[in-house]
C-alpha cells in the first residue's frame, strides 16, 4: 500500500472518530498508534509514543504558551476589558454603527493582553451584547461582530496560534509573533470601514445612538486603559528588541498583568486561584491535541504520504499560486468541522514542507494560515467562535440570526485574504526588521 493511500485511509478514519464525538487529541492518537504499528512495527510505534510528549513538554520555548494563558486569564478578571471596552465606546460614541466599532476597537486591544480567540469571543458576549441589544442593534450582525472580532487574538499577538505554528514547524516564535502585528490592525481596519459601508445600505443594523457622552468623560475612560497600553509595550516591545527571549515573553506578560491587577486592587486569592486553574484546562487541551498531532504527522512522514504528496504537487506542476490556491479551498473546507487547533496540528505538518519546496516565504505563509484558520473559526457551522458566542449568549441570539449575521464579517475577509496574497510584505516587513 503506497503512502498516499495510507494517509488517505488514515484522514477518513480520523473524521469518523470525529464525527462520532470521539475527543481529538484521542482521534488523533489512536489513528497515529495503528497507522505506525501497521506501517514501521511495534517498537517504533512506542518509541515515538516515549519520545514525543516528553520532547515537546521539556521544551522550555514552549512555556509562552500557558504564560500567555495566564495573561490573558488575569487580565480578563482584572476587569481590564471592561475598560477597554468603556473606552472605544466612549471615544466612538458619535458614529453611526459605535458599539460595533467599540467592540471590534476593544477586542483588538484585548488580543494584546491575551492570544486566546475563544476566550475573546466569549467575554466580549457577555459584556458588549446586552448593551447593543439594549440600543435595538441587530441581534444577529451584534453576535457576528464579536465573534468575528475575536479572531483578532489569533494574529495580534500575543498569539497562541502563532506558537503553535512555530512548535509544529521550527519557525521562531519572536518572528512569527511580531508578523501578525499588521495583518492583525489591517484585520481590525477593514472591519470597521466594512460595518460603515454595510450600514449605508442596511442601516437598521445600528440605529443612531441617543447617548450623549462628552469629552470629560471621554478622557476619563480613556485614561483607563493604560494597563493595555503598558502591557503591549513589555510584551512585543520587549521581543522586538531582544530585551528578552520570546520564551520568556509570556512569564513576563503573566507576572505583569498579575502586578497591574493587584496595583488596581482588582483581583484577590480566589480570582489568582481561578486563572491558574483555567489556564492549566486549556494548557493541558492544547498541549494533548499539539504532542497527539505531531505523532500523527510522524506517521504521515515515515508511511511516505507527505513525501508522495509533495511529488504529485511539484510533478502537477500547480506552482505557488495553484498550492496556495488547494490550500485555500483545504483550510476553508475541514474550517467547517474542525476547530482551530486541530486544523492547525492536522494540515500544517504536511502543508508546511509541500510550500518550502516551492520556495514560499515560512513567515508569511505561517500569517496565511493562521488568517485561513481564524476564518475558519467564524465559519458555519462548526466555527468554534461561533458557539463561544451562542454558550455566552444565554438565549438572546438564535444559531440561524448568528450564522446570518457573521455572513458580511465572511465577506470583508475574503478582501483581507486578498489584500495578503497580493501584498506579501504586510506580514513580513515587521519581522525583517527585527535585530
Amino acid at each position: 500500500m503506497s503512502g498516499l493511500e495510507q494517509g488517505g485511509i488514515a484522514f477518513v478514519v480520523l473524521l469518523m472518530l470525529l464525527a462520532l464525538g470521539v475527543p481529538v487529541g484521542f482521534s488523533l492518537a489512536g489513528v497515529a498508534a495503528i497507522g505506525l504499528y501497521l506501517s514501521v512495527g511495534a517498537s517504533f510505534m512506542l518509541t515515538t509514543f516515549k519520545t514525543t510528549p516528553y520532547t515537546l513538554a521539556s521544551d522550555y520555548t514552549f512555556v509562552v504558551v500557558p504564560m500567555f494563558v495566564l495573561m490573558g486569564a488575569i487580565a480578563g478578571r482584572a476587569g481590564i476589558i471592561g475598560d477597554l471596552y468603556a473606552a472605544a465606546q466612549a471615544m466612538l460614541s458619535r458614529v453611526r454603527g459605535s458599539l460595533f466599532m467599540a467592540t471590534i476597537v476593544a477586542q483588538a486591544g484585548f488580543a494584546a493582553a491575551s492570544g486566546s480567540t475563544v476566550v475573546a469571543s466569549g467575554v466580549f458576549t457577555r459584556m458588549a451584547l446586552p448593551e447593543m441589544l439594549r440600543f435595538k442593534y441587530d441581534p444577529g450582525v451584534s453576535a457576528g461582530c464579536i465573534a468575528a472580532a475575536g479572531t483578532l487574538a489569533g494574529l495580534i499577538p500575543p498569539s497562541i496560534a502563532m506558537v503553535l505554528f512555530a512548535l509544529l514547524t521550527g519557525q521562531p516564535v519572536g518572528a512569527l509573533l511580531i508578523a501578525g502585528i499588521l495583518p492583525g490592525v489591517l484585520t481590525a481596519v477593514a472591519y470597521m470601514a466594512g460595518i460603515r459601508v454595510f450600514l449605508q445600505f442596511r442601516p437598521k443594523w445600528a440605529p443612531p445612538m441617543t447617548k450623549q457622552v462628552t469629552w470629560p468623560m471621554r478622557f476619563h475612560a480613556l485614561s483607563k486603559v493604560w494597563s493595555v497600553l503598558l502591557l503591549m509595550l513589555l510584551v512585543m516591545g520587549g521581543i522586538y528588541s531582544g530585551l528578552f527571549p520570546p520564551s520568556a515573553a509570556g512569564a513576563v506578560g503573566a507576572a505583569g498583568a498579575l502586578v497591574i491587577a493587584l496595583a488596581m486592587r482588582r483581583i484577590g486569592v480566589n480570582e489568582i486561584w481561578e486563572a491558574l486553574l483555567e489556564s492549566a484546562r486549556i494548557t493541558a487541551m492544547i498541549f494533548l491535541i499539539v504532542i497527539a498531532g505531531l505523532i500523527f504527522s510522524r506517521f504521515l512522514l515515515v508511511s511516505g504520504f507527505i513525501g508522495e504528496l509533495r511529488d504529485i504537487v511539484l510533478a502537477t506542476k500547480l506552482g505557488v499560486s495553484g498550492f496556495l490556491m488547494m490550500t485555500i479551498v483545504l483550510f476553508l473546507l475541514l474550517g467547517m468541522f474542525l476547530d482551530s487547533v486541530s486544523l492547525l496540528v492536522i494540515a500544517v505538518p504536511f502543508l508546511f514542507p509541500i510550500s518550502q519546496t516551492l520556495g514560499i516565504n515560512p513567515i508569511w505563509f505561517a500569517v496565511l494560515i493562521v488568517k485561513l484558520i481564524e476564518i475558519a473559526a467564524i465559519s458555519p457551522p462548526v466555527g468554534l467562535n461561533l458557539y463561544a458566542v451562542l454558550a455566552s449568549a444565554d438565549g438572546r441570539v438564535t444559531t440561524g440570526q448568528l450564522f446570518k449575521g457573521v455572513v458580511p464579517f465572511l465577506a470583508i475577509e475574503v478582501v483581507i485574504l486578498a489584500l495578503l496574497l497580493a501584498f506579501p510584505w504586510i506580514a513580513t516587513i515587521l519581522p525583517e526588521t527585527m535585530g
